[in-house]
């Protein structure tokens, strides 16, 4: 296997994806000759032409009002958008257009083949406008699907199955890992599996969730636990929509706590749907009230960006409280 950072890995999922199927189009802004602006698409358009990797103008709704007409006449469009804190004038295509496509025909019709990614999160100094995550926002919606990658090995299998799964899918790029992220991952094709979590490390007294970069997080809070005894159960979800509630579940009635934690602000973030549906799975189990550890409820700060993200020590914290209720 190939040592690849995450972008690397992502750029050699869309490779492969463009070089099996001539409808596999990649565009947004700046994805062309430049690569995008974290090189994603670093080669693409020298390798498959410029009918085929090209930049848009800078208009979001327009690049996934585009990305729509081709879906719907049988192209494989993958839609990028450069930072996700930008995806918000293109909230109604998403929401009103991709995702009802396929209902409103009674299934006559559909964009399922579309791909959209972007990079979200914080840990860059981006200030509040390059460092959000709005995986929230979308979850709400019914007929898409939701996904959001670890590593670099995650990175290419998800992204692959993203692209040829026959529903819209968004897909989260963690940018804090972009190039921080390094591992072995197979040169050739393969897919992991979407909405089915991942138990990254076995344990008996707690369980931590998160997913993208967040992981990284919990595994050191974790690793902290464990020094004190406390045997940890770490989960990656990957998928936010559908979300693997059975495997979740199934590790809370075995551990009996539960910690959750995300970038996002705390309030009708992510972590509070799984909150409640495992409250409501496995009320009888809890010995402990669940816990979440999230960004804070402000706009993402700048100077202040250490103390307002949700660190391993605050995770490390959650664990202590939950173990001592």
């Amino acid at each position: 296997m190939a040592q690849m950072n995450l972008l690397q890995a992502i750029n050699n999922a869309l490779d492969i994806a463009m070089a099996e199927d001539d409808s596999t189009l990649c565009f947004g802004e700046d994805v062309g000759y430049f690569g995008g602006v974290f090189r994603a698409t670093s080669g693409l358009q020298e390798k498959y032409g410029k009918a085929r990797c090209f930049n848009t103008p800078l208009v979001e709704q327009g690049i996934l009002g585009f990305a729509n007409g081709l879906a719907a006449q049988g192209s494989r469009p993958i839609a990028e958008i450069q930072f996700a804190d930008y995806i918000f004038p293109a909230f109604d295509q998403i929401v009103n257009e991709s995702a009802k496509f396929r209902y409103r025909s009674g299934n006559e019709f559909d964009v399922g083949r579309l791909t959209i990614r972007t990079p979200y999160g914080g840990g860059i100094h981006g200030g509040l406008y390059h460092s959000q995550s709005p995986e929230a926002y979308f979850a709400h919606t019914p007929g898409l699907k939701i996904v959001v990658p670890r590593n670099p090995y995650q990175a290419k299998g998800l992204l692959l199955a993203a692209i040829r799964d026959d529903n819209p899918v968004l897909f989260f790029e963690p940018k804090r890992l972009y190039r921080a992220a390094v591992g072995e991952v197979p040169e050739e094709d393969y897919q992991l599996p979407l909405g089915k979590a991942e138990i990254v490390k076995q344990g008996s007294d707690v369980t931590l969730l998160a997913w993208g970069a967040q992981m990284e997080i919990i595994e050191k809070a974790a690793d902290m636990a464990e020094a004190d005894g406390i045997s940890c159960e770490v989960i990656d979800l990957r998928s936010i929509l559908p979300w693997d509630v059975e495997t979740i579940a199934n590790s809370v009635r075995k551990t009996g706590r539960f910690v959750i934690s995300q970038e996002a602000p705390l309030t009708a973030g992510f972590a509070s749907e799984i909150a409640a549906t495992i409250q409501q799975e496995c009320f009888l189990h809890l010995e402990s009230p669940i816990a979440r550890v999230c960004g804070l409820d402000t706009p993402y700060p700048l100077a202040l960006e250490k103390e307002y993200q949700a660190d391993h020590l605050k995770v490390y914290e959650a664990i202590k409280r939950s173990m001592d209720y």
